[in-house]
């Protein structure tokens, strides 16, 4: 174990190929954590219960949807809708410009309770070619996802399944606080995989490193957050997430048919938003009709290479 390893990395685990949802005995998870000195999370753990020496499923998912109910009002207080939306309605004018085949699937992978999509599919204007899909590997948070989507009326679909073997592939990628759960090769994998041919982009977006970053991650979870695992691996985000350089050398390394750059958020005057940067990739062909249609923003793009 890595001493970066958030609580939900280690209580819950599938196969990477069928989905199938793996047992996760609760005393390798305490033994774990208490080997990396990370006491707290021990704790917060211990108080799971299991059945026969292995985490109870069922009350992992129940937490973990309550989690995200927490995760999606810090969504809603920055404005991450509009974050993703700034760049996401440009990037879909471009690939309209360049006849880029419909429907225009955007896909978010690692969806949770879709929060990103729900919002996308109620206030994005994005058009009506365009598709809007969340995919987890957890079915509880897709079915909750879908139940939320179904109660407000949203055209948006979500499915259990590997964003990255779906019978109808995406045209752009997105993701929200994942990339920084994957670490070194299996970064670069990530990125690999989406060298598909009818994908033309990705977003991800991400927390910016800094050194206060972690302090007020720390300081807004404590205030702001009821679940003692929703605190302690939120705070964790903040510290564990990737430079952008990282991210863009994996990228370069994993995606190669990509033009690759990191962008910068500014909502108002708030300073949580503006710790959040997004690693863009466009196909090459895109960049200049990309650039065109973000007009003003783009003087927060970095350099594509």
């Amino acid at each position: 174990m890595r001493d970066e390893d958030e609580i939900s990395d280690l209580i819950v685990r599938f196969d990477a190929v069928t989905l199938q949802r793996l047992p996760v005995r609760k005393h390798d998870v305490l033994t774990a954590f208490t080997a990396a000195g990370n006491e707290r999370a021990a704790r917060i753990v211990s108080a799971m219960p299991e059945r026969d020496g292995v985490l109870v499923p069922e009350a992992v998912d129940r937490l973990l949807v309550r989690v995200h109910c927490e995760m999606q009002r810090i969504s809603e207080e920055f404005q991450h809708g509009q974050r993703v939306a700034e760049l996401l309605r440009p990037l879909l004018e471009a690939l309209r410009v360049q006849g880029v085949e419909r429907p225009l699937r955007v896909v978010d992978v690692g969806c949770g309770t879709g929060f990103v999509v729900r919002w996308l599919a109620a206030r994005g204007g994005l058009g009506a070619d365009v598709e809007l899909i969340g995919a987890d590997y957890n079915r509880a948070l897709v079915d909750e996802a879908a139940r939320l989507a179904a109660s407000e009326g949203l055209a948006a679909q979500f499915v259990n399944a590997n964003v990255f073997t779906l019978t109808e592939p995406a045209t752009v990628f997105l993701t929200t606080g994942v990339i920084h759960h994957f670490r070194g090769p299996d970064l670069v994998e990530f990125f690999r995989q989406h060298e598909q041919p009818r994908a033309a982009a990705f977003l991800h977006f991400d927390f910016q490193p800094s050194v206060l970053a972690p302090f007020g991650s720390w300081l807004f979870h404590a205030v702001r957050m009821r679940e003692p695992l929703a605190r302690h691996d939120g705070v964790l985000s903040a510290v564990r997430a990737h430079t952008a350089a990282t991210l863009l050398e994996a990228a370069r390394r994993g995606s190669p048919g990509y033009s690759t750059a990191m962008y910068s958020t500014r909502l108002g005057f708030l300073p949580i938003p503006r710790s959040f940067h997004t690693l863009v990739g466009v196909r090459p062909g895109l960049r200049a009709a990309f650039m065109e249609k973000l007009g003003q923003r783009a003087d927060r793009m970095g350099p594509f290479a």
